[in-house]
């Protein structure tokens, strides 16, 4: 199972962290990753950790890039997601979730098979 943690107001340009707890250690042999919703839309994809089987390379949307960090602890079991610059549009509820897809697979929504409950992030003066 995954815990998402971390959400909150901030204001424009502020900074905020995420946290995923997993039950059990995964890391090793799944894809993690981090995706969020906004109200009346679609969920879409963030970031993700390919498995340490895999390499461990992280990959980012376009509209992530160069702002938000993706990370794990392998001793805590825990992915993170630092998001710094944060605008209005990232205001969503954020899920993380585990896979063992294939690359070609890491950003779809459907290849994703454990999530964790969501965390609201609200960016807003």
């Amino acid at each position: 199972q995954l815990q998402a943690s971390g959400g909150g107001l901030v204001q424009p340009g502020g900074s905020l962290r995420l946290s995923c707890a997993a039950s059990v250690r995964i890391f090793s042999t799944h894809n993690t990753a981090w995706f969020r919703q906004a109200p009346g839309k679609e969920r879409e994809f963030v970031a993700v950790i390919r498995s340490g089987g895999s390499g461990g390379r992280t990959y980012y949307s376009d509209s992530v890039k160069g702002r938000f960090t993706i990370s794990r602890d392998n001793a805590k079991n825990t992915l993170y997601l630092q998001m710094n610059s944060l605008r209005p549009e990232d205001t969503a509820v954020y899920y993380c979730a585990a896979s063992q897809g294939i690359l070609s697979s890491i950003r779809v929504v459907n290849a994703y098979g454990t999530w964790g409950q969501g965390t609201l992030v609200t960016v807003s003066s």
